[in-house]
Order: structure tokens, then C-alpha cells, then sequence
């Protein structure tokens, strides 16, 4: 049997855990990194997060934050590799931020419109299907005629 004293200390390294794992998620969203460097493994992460949804919560908003520091990072880089006059950075650049080299597909043909008229029993059909779909339509019909 736990003591109640043993179950708060528990409680407490848990809190203190799913705490530094969220910083770490800030830091490097990969949750194997994550835990390995919490010391917990990936299977009580996907516990906590199951259990727990304000943590599941957390935890998404804590990948996204991570997520959006590694683009910052990794556009830092990529900056400075153009700066370095590194051609396949520059090429990369202006392919994704320039229309003039961005990747186009063109398109080129012929459309060809023909008008076919309805046959009597595709009136009567369409008229039908109206009105079913619009019953007030019907009555609009009969105070026209």
C-alpha cells in the first residue's frame, strides 16, 4: 500500500516531468529526442497524453511552438548560405519565394462547348425533380398560370 506522503512525492516528479518535457517539445519537437532527454520513455508520454487531455493540449501547443523555432532556425541558415553564395541555397530561394523561378506547369488545348436540346421526356423529368427539391416553386407556378 502507498502512503500518502510516497503518492504525493510521485504526483509531484510527474508534474515536474510532463513540465520539462512541454520545454523540451519547445525546444526539439521530436518527441523520441524529447524523452530521451526528460528521461522518460515515449510509451508514458502517450499515456500522459491520453489520460491527461489538458496535457495533450499542452503538448501540441508546446510541438507547434518547437516546430515554428526549427523553420526560424532552419530560414536563418538558409540565409546565410545565400550569403555565402551557396547556388544551391539561392536556386531554393527564389524557386519558393519568386514567381518568375517558381515551378509552373502550362496547360495548353481546346474546349469544345456543344448545346444539346433536352428531349420531352428530360423536361418533364427536370420538372419533376424541381419540384420535389423546391415544393413552393409549384405553387408559384400555379398562380402564374
Amino acid at each position: 500500500m502507498i502512503k500518502d506522503k510516497e503518492l504525493t512525492t510521485v504526483e509531484a516528479r510527474i508534474i515536474k516531468n510532463k513540465k520539462l518535457l512541454l520545454e523540451q517539445l519547445k525546444k526539439t519537437p521530436i518527441i523520441q529526442v524529447a524523452t530521451e532527454k526528460v528521461g522518460i520513455s515515449r510509451a508514458t508520454y502517450y499515456r500522459w497524453r491520453k489520460e491527461d487531455k489538458n496535457f495533450a493540449e499542452e503538448a501540441e501547443e508546446a510541438k507547434r511552438e518547437g516546430i515554428q523555432l526549427v523553420n526560424d532556425m532552419a530560414e536563418s541558415q538558409l540565409l546565410a548560405a545565400i550569403r555565402d553564395r551557396n547556388m544551391t541555397a539561392i536556386i531554393y530561394w527564389l524557386k519558393h519565394h519568386h514567381v518568375d523561378y517558381s515551378t509552373r506547369i502550362e496547360i495548353a488545348g481546346k474546349i469544345r462547348h456543344e448545346h444539346y436540346e433536352l428531349t420531352a421526356e428530360q423536361k418533364d423529368l427536370m420538372k419533376k425533380a424541381i419540384r420535389l427539391a423546391l415544393p413552393e416553386a409549384e405553387e408559384d407556378n400555379t398562380h402564374e398560370k
